[in-house]
């Protein structure tokens, strides 16, 4: 049972926690961390995509964020980022060498299962450089299916046109790219 801390718009912990299921089946806003990988190959900035697990709840076997998760209570944003990487993708990474992208907040409605799900998260993203081959990330098979590199402009087209299965969120990928043109 993961617990959550319940936040604020701004995503300040109110001093009052959730059990996770709780907070998507009423709707209450909690935080999590999303971070996306990215190397230089042949001049271009590529994006590394995870591929969810076929039996996740939750958009199964969809394109999404390299890394990310809710947030245990608690725990802060980078500390959960961090944690995040390792479980998922086998990487260790240390806090000074995330990128802020900026924070967003996401709330959306849906049915998954045929039970209701409300999201209402206060997101944190973040860019890590990492020049590595797919074979050498270490999946939790449990949450990734596989991983893909891709040309980040390419993966912004096909996901701003629906060209693959996926649950990313356009405008994440515009605050990458934003946050990370000092390095092309």
């Amino acid at each position: 049972m993961e617990i959550l801390d319940i936040v604020d718009e701004n995503g300040k912990p109110k001093g009052k926690t959730v059990e996770r299921e709780k907070a998507h089946a009423e709707g209450i806003m909690h935080r999590t961390s999303h971070v996306w990988l990215l190397r230089k190959r042949s001049g271009k900035v590529q994006v590394l995509l995870q591929k969810r697990c076929e039996t996740k709840e939750t958009f199964p076997g969809c394109y999404d964020i390299s890394s990310a998760g809710h947030i245990p209570a608690g725990m802060d944003f980078a500390e959960s980022a961090i944690r995040e990487l390792k479980e998922e993708l086998g990487i260790t990474a240390s806090a000074d060498e995330l990128i802020l992208c900026g924070d967003r907040i996401a709330i959306w409605d849906d049915n998954f299962h045929e039970k209701p799900f409300h999201d209402r998260q206060y997101a944190r993203v973040f860019a890590l450089w990492r020049d590595m081959d797919e074979e050498e990330f270490s999946l939790q098979k449990e949450e990734v299916d596989s991983v893909l590199w891709m040309d980040l402009d390419e993966c912004m087209a096909s996901v701003e046109k629906n060209l693959i299965k996926h649950c990313i969120y356009f405008k994440e990928l515009e605050m990458v790219k934003e946050n990370t043109s000092w390095f092309l």
